[in-house]
C-alpha cells in the first residue's frame, strides 16, 4: 500500500491529489490548517482512515512532528508539499513586507521543511518521490505579484538542485508548475486565465508525472508551451507587454 503525506491537503490542488491517492487505496496523511476542512475531505474517502494534522507549515517543529509521526507507521512512498498562498504585492507599499514574508515562508522554506524529515529514509531504501510544486508565475516575474513571482521561481531552482543532489539514489523529485487551475486561489483573479483546467483533470495528470518521476512538468501542456516562449522572450518586449497587465488583488490591510 503506498503511502503519501501532502500538505496544504484543506483545500484545492493538494485536496484534489489527496481524493485522487484515497481513490487508488493509498494510506494518506493529510496536512493543513482547518480541522474542519480537513476532516469533510477525510468524510470523502469511503474506507479510507488518512492521518490527520492540523498545523501552519510554517511552523517547522510542528511539520517535522507530523512528519515522525507518519514515519512510525512505515516507509513514505511520495510526499507532496503542496501548501501555498498567492495575494498581489507591491514593494512600495511598505504594509507587504510581512506578506512577502509569509509568502517565502509557505511557499519555499516549507516545501524544504516538508521534505527533510524524509529524505534520510527515502534514500536509504533506495527509492521515493519528493514532490514540489511551482508554477508558471515563476518563470518570469510578474507585476504585482512579485512575492509569489519569487517564490515560485525558488521553488524550481531548489527541486532542481535537491533532484541534482539526489542522482543516483532512486530518490526522484518532481517539479510540478501549474498554469491556471480552477481552485479557490484562482478564483478571484481579475484577468482572463488562458487554459483553466479543473482540479480533478490536473490531479489526474500529475498523478502520472509522479508515478514517472517526471523531472519538471508544466500542467496543462498547453501553459507549457506558454512557459517555454517566455523563457525566450527579449526582456524589453517582455516588460513592455507585462506591465500593462491586470494584477491579482493585494491584501486588505484594514
Amino acid at each position: 500500500m503506498e503511502r503519501v503525506f501532502i500538505t496544504g491537503a484543506s483545500s484545492g490542488l493538494g485536496a484534489a491529489l489527496a481524493l485522487f491517492y484515497a481513490r487508488r487505496g493509498a494510506q494518506l496523511a493529510l496536512v493543513g490548517r482547518r480541522r474542519d476542512a480537513l476532516e469533510a475531505l477525510a468524510a470523502r474517502m469511503p474506507g479510507a482512515t488518512p492521518s490527520i494534522y492540523v498545523l501552519d507549515v510554517r511552523d517547522r517543529a510542528a511539520l517535522h512532528a507530523a512528519a515522525h509521526d507518519f514515519l512510525r507507521g512505515g516507509p513514505v512512498d511520495i510526499v507532496i508539499a503542496s501548501a501555498g498562498i498567492s495575494v498581489g504585492t507591491l514593494t512600495e507599499e511598505t504594509e507587504d513586507f510581512p506578506v512577502f514574508k509569509a509568502i517565502q515562508e509557505t511557499n519555499l522554506l516549507a516545501t524544504v521543511a516538508t521534505f527533510e524529515p524524509f529524505v534520510e529514509s527515502m534514500r536509504a531504501r533506495g527509492q521515493g518521490r519528493l514532490v514540489g510544486i511551482a508554477s508558471v508565475a515563476g518563470v518570469r516575474g510578474l507585476p504585482g505579484a512579485g512575492a509569489y513571482s519569487a517564490s515560485k521561481a525558488a521553488v524550481r531552482a531548489y527541486c532542481e538542485s535537491l533532484r541534482v543532489e539526489l542522482y543516483g539514489s532512486g530518490v526522484r523529485v518532481v517539479t510540478i508548475s501549474p498554469g491556471f487551475i480552477r481552485t479557490p486561489m484562482t478564483a478571484h483573479n481579475p484577468y482572463r486565465m488562458p487554459f483553466l483546467m479543473p482540479v480533478d483533470d490536473f490531479a489526474r495528470v500529475a498523478v502520472k508525472h509522479i508515478d514517472r518521476g517526471s523531472r519538471s512538468v508544466v500542467i496543462p501542456w498547453q501553459m507549457g508551451v506558454v512557459a517555454a516562449l517566455l523563457r525566450v522572450v527579449p526582456g524589453w518586449l517582455y516588460d513592455r507587454v507585462a506591465a500593462g497587465r491586470k494584477r491579482k488583488p493585494r491584501q486588505n490591510h484594514g
